[in-house]
């Protein structure tokens, strides 16, 4: 990166010239091995399957990005018999030299950024500048992870002594890794949230086994190169391909496996909780699950700078965050006004190649989210009178976009207890509605099963009131650069509560490392004064 800038999701608007540049040059290499047959890795080698699957842009899907593996239960048994293996070497390894090692990952990936990010724009339909901040978040999170390792001497603390006359004895408390680990990567961040929780469960000794989203295994599988050429052992990270139903069923359902994590549907994630908590013994499952973001916006907010918030959370990589906006309620008085503000900033989203500089919002990742995205715009049409497409609500498949799965920008209404209010689409549309009260607003958006991430615009003491009762694990206000996205490792941690998470721990935080390692208290006796 440029010096003296500082990449994150809240920087990345305003970026240096030499990013692109070196995006530039980096999007031309990768394009030569683009279509190249990609291998797993299980045991420090290079396996392949008897059958593999194309992957193809969702930008333009007559472009074949790569061929890949398309494995099965006895892949994922092998995979995890081979971390199980590497575990008594690695979890024995002193913690100061896994910090040594994770760290040289992280330099790693932070030398190759540009490529990876031309991969993740490719792979996953990323603005060039969000592909860019996911390598560098990766990175971040696993020179993260590292420091807390470190700021915590390897989490063993001594205890009181017991007064024993006669005797000394010593006690300790002592975290300890516990096992196989399993990553389970999404679509969206396929770097990102497999490479955080994969260098957080390295470093505190586990084993893993990654689990790559078959729509982008391609960064899944440069993740897993970058930790081998930075000198991990073979069978501590291994790395599968493949559908769910085969290759992920039979790594949950393993009883190798010690634990998990889980970046995905609501769906899934309470699949595998429930899974975990029913074989022998329960076992720790990290899931982060969706979310049904909302931001509220009092007479009292700043209106520009609330729609610039909202448009860069419910927009940004075409709406398919987890923690992307899309509700929103405006106290009356100004409704009329943030709409109009909203709506001038979503007419001037270009849409197109997110690879290009000038073009801001790429593809959804698939043809099932188009037609959610469609779905969502034909029930508001159907209200009537009762909603409004406000702007967008249509594909875009004309021109150079005819061969993506390209949908526009969209501001919706929509009754407030109409089911598009709760259910979690993935794809840029937000709903937009007026509300009496900001306390009124807040109410809504506590009113469902998700609590990810929330944003507030207004004054100092509304705000306050916000924080004490808005129920997500992540709040901002009054921030233009994302109403409800954009954390970043060691500034704002990021995780859910109620069905947006299991374990009220966020990622990225003073607490998450904590989650991969189970407490031991040892007890030393000896005879003496």
């Amino acid at each position: 990166m440029a010096d003296a800038f500082k990449l994150t999701y809240s920087t990345m608007f305003d970026p240096p010239p030499q990013l692109h540049a070196r995006f530039d040059e980096a999007l031309v290499t990768v394009r030569t091995y683009a279509g190249a047959e990609h291998a797993m890795l299980i045991g420090g080698r290079d396996e392949r399957a008897a059958r593999q699957f194309e992957l193809r842009s969702p930008i333009d899907v007559r472009n074949v990005l790569g061929r890949f593996q398309a494995g099965d239960a006895e892949h994922a048994s092998a995979a995890v018999a081979a971390a199980r293996s590497a575990f008594p070497a690695w979890s024995a390894t002193p913690w100061t030299q896994r910090v040594a090692l994770l760290r040289r990952a992280a330099a790693l990936i932070e030398e190759r950024v540009f490529e990876l990010g031309a991969v993740l724009a490719l792979e996953v339909g990323k603005n060039r500048m969000e592909a860019l901040g996911e390598a560098q978040e990766t990175a971040d999170l696993i020179a993260y992870y590292c420091d807390r390792m470190e700021a915590n001497d390897g989490y063993v603390r001594p205890m009181a002594r017991d007064p024993l006359p006669g005797f000394v004895s010593e006690n300790a408390s002592v975290l300890k890794p516990h096992g196989v680990w399993l990553v389970i990567a999404p679509f969206n961040f396929p770097l990102a949230l497999a490479g955080g929780p994969a260098g957080a469960a390295l470093v505190a000794g586990n084993t893993v086994v990654v689990k790559a989203a078959t729509a982008t295994p391609w960064s899944g599988r440069l993740l897993a190169l970058a930790l081998r050429d930075a000198g991990v052992p073979s069978g501590v990270v291994n790395f599968v391909t493949g559908p769910g139903t085969a290759v992920g069923q039979a790594l949950i359902d393993h009883p190798d496996v010690a634990g998990a994590t889980f970046t995905g549907s609501y769906d899934v994630g309470m699949h595998l909780y429930r899974t975990f908590a029913q074989r022998r013994w329960p076992r720790p499952c990290i899931a982060e699950m969706g979310g049904k973001n909302a931001a509220v916006v009092s007479r009292q907010a700043g209106v520009a700078d609330a729609a610039t918030g909202v448009a860069r959370s419910a927009f940004g990589l075409s709406g398919q965050k987890c923690s992307a906006c899309s509700r929103v309620y405006v106290e009356r008085s100004v409704f009329t006004d943030f709409v109009a503000a909203l709506h001038a900033a979503t007419t001037k989203i270009a849409v197109g190649d997110p690879a290009r500089r000038e073009h801001w919002m790429g593809p959804v990742i698939d043809a099932a989210a188009v037609a959610r995205f469609e779905d969502a715009a034909a029930q508001v049409r159907a209200l009537g009178n009762d909603g409004a497409i406000v702007e967008g609500g249509e594909r875009l498949d004309r021109g150079d976009l005819a061969h993506g799965h390209f949908v526009a920008p969209t501001i919706a209404r929509a009754p407030l207890g109409h089911p598009l209010w709760q259910r979690e689409l993935f794809a840029p549309f937000v709903l937009v509605a007026p509300v009496d009260t900001v306390d009124e607003g807040i109410a809504l958006a506590n009113a469902g099963d998700y609590g990810l991430t929330a944003g507030f615009y207004g004054a100092p003491d509304e705000t306050e009131r916000f924080f004490a009762t808005i129920e997500a694990g992540v709040a901002y206000a009054n921030r233009p650069q994302g109403a409800t996205t954009g954390a970043w490792p060691g500034y704002q941690p990021f995780g859910g509560w109620k069905g947006s998470g299991s374990t009220g721990k966020a990622a990225g935080s003073l607490y998450y490392l904590t989650q991969y390692l189970r407490e031991q208290s040892q007890t030393r006796v000896r005879r003496g004064d």
